[in-house]
């Protein structure tokens, strides 16, 4: 026990460095937050929950001004209706797409559980709706393809130019907004029409600025990861021009009641109070995953990002040899979990992957990443997708049972 507290503490002076950069981004994300909540006049009427048709419903409505202000659009959609990520992008692709429209993926192929929204016959997916998908992989070093980008965006005017901010499960890193400044001004000039949308998931405040404030139309994202601060049950949030946003209102809903409609009768307070402590919650987290992320190349294990290198989202890839060592990391996860501690986690065929996943995910509200979890899919490169943590502590209580494991 003491070589391992001596580790640990060897561990965290290297990267004292690292903390104070990702406390130097809380704090001005959480001033941003703040002086949103205030411009925004959220008050406690607006914690009271509405049945119904939720019409002039105060606390959704306050809630979207909210969002569009910390996340630099000019409306937004907030809503436990949106019941995940998936669905929130989802609802952007199918607002935004007409039949003979083209959407071009320019960071890959997107993550798993969309793929049945974009492709297939029968399944009433954009492919069915006469969508065509065309895409462009990144660079190795996951850098943009910039000419063969402007090359297809000038040929096909494409109604939706797509970017999936994280890295999902794939090996690569993941982007920063600022760079994607100067593509999004490029493609703007040679598609003035195209609306570029960012999958924003696992990315929300882990830098001080967002896609939105360099030139995404609309930016989606899930309220069990970053901004829900692991106190929003469920939800997901569209931010975006008011061009966009209307349009998306419309398939939200329908056209004539988009978003005046929309009730939730337990109230919107862990929505607001989630989003007031996301700031600090993904501090929590990033320097939690930097913790394991050096233990694990202390040990001689890959991991994506590196921590010589800026993290952009709150997850951290460890890639290991075989399965087996994989389903151990992630039951040790478990293992450390307040719920569910003692269930141990076996891969199983989780709806919407093609492949067998593992996921440890022992948290207070079901499914969420923001939470101390991780997850893979067993197929190689055997990777363990690694995120979250409400507080650092609680983090460093697995890296310590990493420390006797490995």
């Amino acid at each position: 026990m003491a070589d391992t507290e001596k580790i640990l503490m060897e561990t965290e002076i290297k990267l004292q460095n690292q903390f104070k950069r990702i406390d130097q981004i809380a704090f001005k994300n959480q001033k941003k937050v703040l002086q949103a909540f205030i411009d925004s006049k959220v008050s406690s009427q607006c914690f009271a929950g509405t049945t119904g048709y939720g019409y002039d419903d105060v606390g959704r409505d306050t809630l979207a001004k909210v969002y569009a202000k910390v996340f630099g659009g000019e409306k937004a959609i907030v809503s436990p209706i949106l019941t995940c990520g998936t669905h929130a992008i989802s609802t952007v692709l199918y607002g935004l797409l007409m039949p003979g429209d083209n959407i071009l993926s320019i960071t890959g192929l997107p993550y798993d559980t969309l793929h049945a929204s974009l492709f297939g016959k029968g399944n009433s997916s954009l492919e069915d709706y006469g969508v065509k998908y065309h895409q462009i992989d990144l660079n190795e070093d996951s850098s943009f393809k910039e000419e063969e980008i402007y090359k297809k965006v000038k040929k096909l005017k494409s109604k939706v130019v797509y970017l999936q901010r994280s890295r999902g499960y794939s090996s690569r890193k993941a982007l920063s907004p600022y760079d994607m400044k100067d593509i999004f001004q490029n493609i703007k000039k040679l598609s003035k029409d195209s609306f570029i949308v960012v999958d924003n998931c696992y990315g929300e405040f882990v830098d001080d600025i967002e896609p939105t404030d360099v030139g995404a139309d609309v930016i989606v994202g899930s309220l069990i990861k970053n901004p829900g601060g692991g106190l929003a049950p469920t939800g997901g949030y569209i931010v975006g021009s008011e061009r966009a946003i209307d349009r998306i209102s419309s398939r939200y809903t329908n056209p004539s009641l988009k978003l005046e409609v929309g009730s939730f009768e337990m109230g919107y307070r862990l929505f607001y109070q989630g989003l007031f402590m996301a700031p600090h919650t993904v501090a929590q987290a990033l320097k939690g995953t930097a913790l394991v992320g050096q233990i694990m190349e202390d040990k001689g294990y890959k991991v994506i990002p590196s921590n010589q290198e800026i993290p952009q989202d709150i997850v951290k890839s460890v890639v290991f040899n075989t399965a087996d060592e994989l389903i151990k990391f992630v039951q040790t996860v478990q293992k450390v979990s307040p719920i569910d501690g003692y269930v141990l986690p076996l891969p199983w065929d989780m709806p919407g992957y093609n492949d067998k996943v593992i996921m440890a995910a022992g948290t207070f509200v079901g499914g969420s990443s923001i939470e101390l979890s991780c997850d893979s899919p067993i197929r190689s490169p055997y990777i363990a997708y690694f995120q979250g943590g409400l507080t650092y502590e609680h983090v460093k209580a697995f890296a310590e049972k990493l420390i006797e494991l490995y």
